[in-house]
């Protein structure tokens, strides 16, 4: 039976909605007017690479089995749909215009699945450990979430690699490296048989036979999708520097030493949290990965072009380190730039 999902964030949203679309579901992207009416006219076009194939292939919406709408987030009726997808930057949820959607979602007690790097507030509250820290300070308006019930937010690592192409349009999406949504379970058994469902059709597509990469992978465990801090840290917010921004490559490779101490201090973070040591992923398995994102991470990218606000999963882990009683010179010191970095910006602006 085709699901309706609702996805917050035509950008990276677009990977998890052809996926879905490719499993016959049916997707409405919640993003900018000029963005909705593009893809409604034309669809949306996502590049990936098959398994031991040179070249990327082009998924174009209009030709899958599934429905594909867009809207702004004053056109949107939470009530038509079963799941939402939450696939914005989290400093983009304090829009006015989002933030009453927002409200209306969470009225509305729809299980909401983050595919953000910046976890949704309410779904630490599910970790006991994190549930009475102080952690709104790495949140650009941490009310945003005042009103989700815990239990209905879950969060599903976003490690497949993606951007949008410089000189195309908005409803292009480039997938550099296409590994899988991890994502854990909700409170409810429902919403978790909902996200095996489609953790099951997403499986069982083929292009031309060919499995597809990219997939929804479901866990038990809390734990599994806060791996993706320890790669953050060590490379993603690395990748802002004093000067020009680097590649993850070059963050990762230019002193493995103190990149592998930065994973593990994160790690063991998760640990101290209740992660168990199956829910993370090896520093050797990151660092190979990293040798070839040769681009700097879109939160340096951001940075670079001006943007006063990213996500802060770096200040996020700093605040859980210092209340921890763990705190790390070198995540501080990351901290620090991202802080001086946008500090310039905005008095440049």
């Amino acid at each position: 039976m085709p699901r309706n999902i609702l996805i917050l964030g035509a950008s990276y949203g677009s990977l998890l909605a052809t996926k879905l679309l490719m499993a016959g579901h049916n997707v409405t992207l919640v993003c900018r007017r000029k963005t909705a009416d593009l893809i409604n006219q034309e669809g949306t076009e996502v590049r990936i690479k098959l398994r031991d194939e040179p070249n990327h292939r082009a998924i174009l919406s209009r030709d899958l089995p599934g429905t594909l709408d867009a809207a702004p987030p004053e056109d949107i009726d939470p009530s038509r749909y079963d799941l939402v997808g939450l696939a914005m930057q989290e400093p983009q949820y304090n829009n006015h215009t989002i933030r009453v959607l927002m409200i209306k979602i969470a009225a509305a007690k729809l299980p909401c699945l983050s595919i953000m790097n910046m976890p949704p507030l309410s779904y630490l509250k599910r970790i006991p450990a994190l549930a009475a820290m102080d952690l709104e300070d790495a949140y650009t308006n941490a009310g945003v979430w005042d009103r989700f019930e815990p239990g209905l937010v879950s969060l599903c690592s976003p490690d497949p690699q993606a951007f949008r192409p410089p000189d195309e349009g908005a409803n292009v999406l480039h997938v550099g490296l296409p590994t899988n949504f991890k994502a854990a379970i909700f409170a409810d058994e429902a919403h978790n048989r909902l996200l095996r469902e489609l953790e099951t059709d997403i499986d069982a597509v083929r292009l031309d036979g060919q499995d597809v990469p990219v997939k929804l992978k479901v866990f038990d465990s809390l734990f599994v999708p806060l791996a993706k801090w320890s790669m953050l840290l060590t490379g993603n917010y690395r990748c802002i520097t004093p000067q020009e921004p680097q590649s993850i490559r070059d963050a990762v490779h230019g002193d493995l030493a103190k990149s592998r101490a930065i994973y593990e201090h994160v790690d063991g973070i998760a640990r101290r949290l209740g992660a168990d040591p199956q829910d993370q992923v090896p520093f050797e398995k990151y660092a190979k990965a990293a040798e070839s994102l040769l681009k700097p991470s879109s939160a340096a990218r951001a940075v670079a072009n001006g943007t006063p606000f990213i996500e802060r999963v770096d200040l996020l882990v700093k605040l859980i380190s210092h209340q921890l009683g763990t705190p790390d010179a070198e995540i501080d010191r990351t901290v620090q730039i991202v802080d001086r970095k946008l500090d310039e910006r905005v008095i440049e602006g």
